[in-house]
């Protein structure tokens, strides 16, 4: 059944943590909602597949690489496959993560 969907309030704000929420997890790839307490983060780690993360609240640092990114809301960053990255909320984000398995 199809249902028109804010993305914001698909997934709520948990103080101390972080919660998430799948909406596709196919074999071609899954798409997640995620939603980051101020201070919470996701430390480095690397995956096999291509990655985008959409900003849909708030505020984020995202290392690529090393390299640190400040990603805000309506901003979103590709995280390329098998390069290190790490996630950290500035300020409490929400964010969407598509993930696109490789063949």
């Amino acid at each position: 059944m199809v249902k028109v969907e804010k993305l914001k309030e698909m997934v709520e704000y948990q103080e101390g943590s972080v919660v998430s929420r799948t909406l596709i997890d196919k074999s071609v790839g899954t798409v997640t909602l995620f939603a980051f307490d101020s201070g919470q983060g996701l430390s480095e780690h690397s995956t096999p597949y291509d990655a985008i993360v959409d900003i849909l609240d708030g505020e984020a640092e995202i290392s690529i690489g090393g390299e640190p990114h400040i990603v805000s809301e309506g901003e979103m960053v590709i995280m390329p496959a098998n390069i290190p990255h790490a996630l950290k909320a500035v300020d409490r984000f929400k964010m969407m993560l598509i993930m696109i398995r490789q063949n």
